[in-house]
């Protein structure tokens, strides 16, 4: 189109041809239209053109071809000019659409974005701030209670129970548990105070106070109050608790994350001490968090190293006096000679998992142990060992027993296993299905501390159980307090009736080990006649008893 216009302007009136009317509207066009390189070689082609004109024009190389006025210029000149303005007006037009447009969607985007920023600093169920929102919240309370001269605390809730509600009635039923709770819970608090949903069922708040903690109190007390208090959902009603841990910012430790932990190690005492209660942090709990991560450390290592060893405890046959069977205990010795109680690291290697490597040692350690006392002429003896329940999840409990029998040439006969009522309330099928493996195995059970736990019955039927161990707590007291004869003599009857032989752990007195005797019990283990000893100290016990 330029160089048809420019063509025009050429072979008409030069410089003064109404075809140079277009240049500007196609300028526009390559303005809006169309590239900066084009825009900026067709505007130096125009005034190269228009040069160009003039030039050969005052040169007289070249004549215009001038023409009268008339009407028809005046309507030529209406259509370039008419032209260009539709033009310029349609692309204008479609600017301002566009621009519209574009403001439409710059606000889309300013909702969209606060819309993003709630849901980042906001929980979506229960509308209560989130825990990155939270810790902006504390720092702000933070700052407050300096300006004020007051103390910050923090609140930890955790809910006890709140699993079995999610299990039976599914997650949308614990979703409006959750909801109606923020609600009670934003109802203790004042505008001064925040609750936070720090995750799942845990709840933090942020309480300034003065220097009394009484008021400390008052808020546990009633946020465990909100908490229990029944809830109607799906027609069914509901009752959870909750327990709280306190923690108080100081001078020299106000990090959020560091008092957070802290809440929640009260948080999880209070859950020991019998939950639906509350515990104010103290330095001692921090002490044994410490304690407990040095002596997993410490744990690993040991095992790695093989630091421990078996001691045996002997049970004795009550109607004999002679050594039936030793009990296989684990002891860990330290470099200064202390033993480590196994009451502090068999929960730790339960639940670090290390039981697993831990416990298969021992099954190899006593099979071998067995075997060495049983070629020194004593044939018959048998060895118990202790399982723990997280043995039996890899699956590889059978495998680990058969291997340990056979190094040690050992019939499975000689082994029992020692089961606690803990691990048979589970009832898992893969438990079973491995129990009853070993049993076709030839391998004996006994079930542990029994009388401390459900004593349901039914555990012996399904689980081949020969023997019931009578636990330590009713038989210690069994010669001073006369409510324990009659149920430790329903538990041998009981255990006789069903084919079990009774052990009673704990006798540490002749006139027990004889009460039990004419109770009718069939062997002991206890102090009376040794605690758990080396191995050797059990050969020298054998070979010297009647």
């Amino acid at each position: 189109m330029t160089i048809m216009l420019s063509a025009l302007a050429f072979l008409g009136a030069g410089m003064l041809d109404y075809a140079l009317l277009g240049y500007p509207g196609l300028l526009m066009y390559a303005a809006i239209l169309g590239s900066v390189a084009l825009f900026y070689s067709l505007l130096l082609f125009v005034l190269a053109t228009c040069t160009l004109l003039t030039w050969l024009t005052l040169s007289g190389l070249l004549v215009p071809h001038t023409q009268v006025l008339s009407w028809f210029d005046l309507i030529f000149v209406f259509i370039i000019l008419t032209v260009t303005a539709m033009s310029v007006y349609l692309m204008v037009k479609d600017m301002r659409n566009l621009m519209k447009v574009l403001h439409q969607e710059n606000i889309k985007v300013k909702h969209s974005r606060v819309k993003i920023e709630r849901l980042a600093h906001y929980d979506l169920l229960t509308g209560l701030p989130n825990r990155v929102f939270g810790e902006q919240l504390y720092l702000q309370q933070l700052n407050y209670c300096q300006e004020k001269q007051l103390q910050l605390a923090v609140l930890f809730l955790d809910l006890d129970n709140f699993k079995p509600v999610n299990d039976a009635l599914g997650h949308s039923a614990g979703d409006i548990l959750l909801s109606q709770l923020s609600s009670r819970l934003n109802s203790c608090l004042n505008e001064q105070q925040h609750v936070i949903r720090f995750g799942g069922d845990e709840f933090l708040f942020l309480v300034p106070y003065e220097q009394s903690t009484d008021s400390l109190t008052v808020l546990a007390n009633r946020i465990i109050t909100e908490t229990v208090k029944p809830f109607i959902i799906m027609l069914t009603q509901l009752q959870i608790s909750g327990s709280v841990g306190i923690a108080v910012a100081s001078a020299d430790d106000d990090e959020f994350s560091v008092l957070c932990r802290k809440a929640d190690m009260a948080m999880y005492k209070a859950k020991e001490d019998g939950r639906n209660t509350f515990r104010f942090y103290d330095s001692h709990m921090d002490q044994a968090n410490v304690d407990k991560f040095n002596l997993l450390q410490n744990l690993r290592s040991a095992i790695n190293s093989r630091q421990f060893s078996l001691y045996y405890q002997p049970k004795i046959s009550l109607r004999s006096g002679q050594i039936t069977s030793v009990e296989a205990l684990l002891r860990w010795q330290q470099a200064d000679g202390r033993f480590v109680s196994p009451t502090e690291f068999i929960p730790l290697a339960e639940s670090s998992g290390l039981i697993t490597e831990l416990g298969a040692w021992v099954i190899d350690e006593a099979c071998q142990a067995c075997a060495r006392i049983r070629r020194q002429g004593y044939p018959h003896l048998r060895i118990a060992v202790n399982l723990s329940y997280v043995q039996f999840k890899n699956g590889q409990l059978e495998h680990v027993i058969k291997q340990a029998l056979q190094q040690a040439a050992l019939p499975a006969s000689s082994l029992e296993l020692e089961l606690t009522e803990s691990l048979l309330i589970d009832d898992d099928d893969f438990i079973k299905r491995q129990l009853d493996a070993l049993s076709t195995l030839g391998v004996t059970f006994a079930i542990d501390d029994f009388g401390t736990g459900y004593s349901n019955l039914s555990y012996l039927r399904s689980f081949n159980a020969t023997t019931l161990k009578i636990d330590r707590s009713f038989i210690m007291s069994l010669c001073q307090s006369e409510r324990d004869e009659p149920l430790v003599k329903a538990i041998i009857q009981m255990a006789a009736s069903l084919g079990l032989k009774t052990v009673a752990e704990g006798i540490e007195d002749a006139q027990t080990a004889q009460l039990l005797t004419q109770l009718g019990c069939d062997e002991g283990q206890g102090y009376y006649w040794a605690p758990a000893l080396p191995e050797q100290s059990i050969l020298t016990m054998l070979n010297t008893q009647p």
